[in-house]
């Protein structure tokens, strides 16, 4: 009889251990996931990012290129 509850105990122990690591291992799973799914945001971010500066920077020349032209308009105007 005795033998046969520690068996059961045991069986119990072992039981809740798998269960444990099987939790473990989707946590795991998860925050890798997770951290995959940031990367990505991260690389659309930048990326974004880099169009955002490309546009800024077109838009800074060209303001710059009407700039001078008024500026040099109004020069040989002048002249």
């Amino acid at each position: 009889m005795m033998m046969m509850m520690m068996m059961i105990m045991m069986m119990k122990m072992l039981i809740i251990w798998l269960l444990l690591l099987m939790l473990l291992l989707m946590m795991i799973m998860v925050i890798l996931l997770l951290l995959m799914t940031m990367m990505m945001m991260m690389m659309v971010m930048m990326m974004m990012m880099m169009m955002m500066m490309m546009m800024m920077m077109m838009m800074m020349m060209m303001m710059m290129i009407m700039i001078m032209m008024l500026f040099f308009g109004g020069e040989t105007y002048r002249l």
